[in-house]
């Protein structure tokens, strides 16, 4: 059985993704003759070509499109040894890549940004939103905090709050005053914001069901509730993401009719398994699900702007889980 040249795997996946020798010698910051003589020194080791040549462009034969897929997955598994090791060479002065949704990353997580400081000064968190799922083995993250029934293939994932997660109906404090009183019927008058199918369930969950059009989508509840705050309509979000802003009065909730998300779009933390045993990671996992507690408990137990008055008019819901 031949033995694979190591070094000539990276170049090998660049070129079966690129198609292209000029390409990924481009991508890979080497020459033309250097990408060219890596790749004949993996398949003269091989013993058969991994290629179909067509003028300047290749294309994956049989050999090839076999070889590649335990080609990704054995870099994959370097790089996460890579980082396993790092982890542990180091005990202090750490930082943990962390990659988040915006919205929860502006409405929940940034405010306790000096909790994390305070109890835990040696762990410094480089935090990147994106609307887009990231390869974060790829892109060298730690861990990345997701909604989802999963599974997130090559990593391991671990649920970060049991409970169902409500969909409520929010105004501004102007919004309250002026619909105070108002039955399910008189919310349909007002501009409405955010999706038609959670209006539509919500209305349901009311028990007057109708077809409503909305004034306004957004593709980030974070824009979705700077636009409630500001006065611009009535929305259906999720009561999480609005805790602190329902807490000091910038939202309030206008009916106790919610929708619930199922245990699918549950919050869940994802990383590579390599780093399941990684100090800061565990201390990471530890204080979110803490303070997702926390969470839970101040909006049930909190002020008449964030407490459940009844548990009438559920519904489940079944939109996006971002």
């Amino acid at each position: 059985m031949p033995r694979l040249p190591l070094n000539t795997l990276p170049t090998f996946r660049v070129i079966a993704e690129l198609q292209n020798l000029r390409a990924a010698a481009e991508t890979l910051h080497l020459t033309h003759s250097a990408v060219s003589q890596q790749l004949r020194v993996l398949e003269t080791q091989l013993g058969h070509p991994v290629f179909d040549r067509h003028g300047r462009r290749l294309s994956l034969n049989a050999a090839g499109a076999a070889l590649l897929p335990y080609v990704k997955e054995a870099l994959a598994q370097l790089e996460e040894g890579m980082q396993a090791a790092a982890a542990a060479a180091n005990s202090t002065g750490q930082r943990l890549r962390l990659s988040v949704l915006p919205s929860f990353a502006q409405r929940w997580l940034l405010p306790r940004m000096g909790r994390w400081r305070e109890r835990h000064p040696d762990i410094a968190l480089e935090i990147e939103s994106s609307q887009q799922l990231v390869d974060v083995r790829r892109e060298g993250f730690h861990a990345a905090l997701r909604q989802g029934r999963g599974p997130w293939p090559g990593l391991s994932s671990e649920k970060l709050f049991d409970h169902p997660m409500p969909m409520i109906l929010v105004g501004s404090p102007a919004a309250a005053r002026r619909l105070a009183g108002a039955s399910p019927a008189d919310f349909a008058r007002e501009p409405l914001l955010g999706e038609v199918s959670l209006w539509e369930q919500w209305f349901t969950a009311a028990g007057i069901p109708r077809k409503v059009s909305t004034v306004a989508v957004f593709n980030d509840a974070g824009l979705l509730l700077s636009a409630v705050e500001q006065n611009l309509g009535l929305a259906i979000v999720r009561e999480l993401l609005a805790a602190d802003a329902l807490g000091d009065g910038r939202l309030v909730r206008l009916s106790p009719v919610e929708i619930l998300y199922d245990s699918g779009y549950a919050y869940q933390l994802v990383y590579p398994a390599a780093l399941q045993d990684w100090p800061p990671l565990l201390t990471l996992r530890d204080w979110i699900r803490a303070e997702l507690e926390a969470s839970r408990r101040a909006l049930q137990y909190g002020s008449p702007g964030t407490r459940r008055a009844t548990r009438k008019g559920r519904a489940h819901a079944a939109s996006s889980s971002r």
